[in-house]
């Protein structure tokens, strides 16, 4: 079983890793990644590239780790879905931590995650980007204030493999797929740890991907009413105090988002991964999406949903 070389205190825990790539921009750096993992956990990473950039991973991780392709058999819109599926299925032991290739864990956060899956069926840790450009900066504001009123969502989850296969995984014609995942854990009655002080490093994207990501992120509130409601009630608020000669109004709701995203920066140790000045990027985060919420209901009722990943 390839797996690296040994560990004294490898964890009997499996790495599912949904992949699609169509280049090799930060392929080495992803290896040395994978390459520190193989030696605590067991790596299957589920590849739905296209062949050549399929062929040259299989070249790149041969002997290191598990490397498949989707399975045929499995069908649905959302590749990740499909790819959580195949690996989730493959994996070799009863605790599995489902990342998307921008997340960055460490050994020791591989072992809360493990000692949590002792006791509940889905750990959702908490992500931070570092390096922080410009744009990481911008989309902490918004991992701010969801901090504020309770937990972020993560571009990583944890699930007992045999929860998740007696619940029939979970639906892979969904767009929000953690947001899916966690609440058919819910429906099916099982349990869920989400740990505010357990932190899990991401790479930032790069900033067309970042740009490219702003109406599609927005169109995830969808499945949360309540969210796009407040979302779309940002720009009419902002038009009328406008309209109405309030700055005084504009000033106090900017100041009222960083004060709440300074609670989500402060809260459970968040001090020591989000640096000072990041709650500032909540009133333009907030702006961003109300912005961002009318285009997504636009492309809702006018072209019947967002295009991911070549489908729509």
């Amino acid at each position: 079983m390839a797996g690296g070389p040994p560990h004294p205190l490898r964890l009997p825990v499996e790495y599912v890793l949904p992949l699609h790539r169509t280049d090799a921009d930060g392929l080495d750096e992803l290896t040395g990644y994978l390459r520190t993992l193989c030696r605590l956990v067991d790596v299957t990473v589920v590849d739905g590239s296209p062949p050549p950039v399929f062929a040259r991973h299989a070249a790149q991780w041969q002997g290191l780790l598990r490397h498949l392709p989707p399975d045929p058999a499995v069908h649905g819109l959302n590749g990740k879905v499909r790819g959580v599926l195949t690996g989730v299925a493959a994996a070799r032991h009863e605790h599995v931590v489902i990342a998307d290739d921008d997340v960055r864990y460490a050994e020791a956060e591989l072992r809360v995650v493990h000692r949590l899956l002792d006791t509940v069926d889905l750990v959702r840790p908490q992500n931070y980007f570092h390096p922080l450009p410009w744009h990481a900066w911008w989309d902490t504001g918004r991992t701010l204030l969801n901090r504020a009123f309770g937990v972020d969502w993560p571009g990583t989850l944890a699930v007992r493999r045999s929860t998740f296969r007696a619940m029939g995984g979970y639906d892979p014609d969904v767009l929000f797929e953690n947001l899916e995942l966690v609440r058919t854990v819910r429906a099916y009655g099982g349990t869920e740890a989400s740990p505010a002080w357990l932190y899990v490093r991401r790479l930032p994207p790069t900033v067309a991907h970042f740009r490219g990501q702003r109406v599609r992120q927005a169109y995830d509130d969808l499945a949360r009413p309540a969210r796009l409601l407040v979302a779309l009630a940002v720009l009419p608020g902002v038009v009328a105090a406008s309209v109405a000669r309030r700055p005084g109004l504009l000033a106090a709701g900017a100041a009222g988002a960083v004060a709440l995203a300074e609670v989500g920066r402060r809260r459970a140790g968040g001090t020591a991964v989000f640096p000072p000045g990041t709650a500032l990027a909540a009133p333009l985060w907030l702006l961003e999406r109300g912005l961002c919420g009318w285009l997504a209901v636009a492309r809702r009722v006018g072209r019947g949903g967002v295009r991911y990943a070549g489908r729509r």
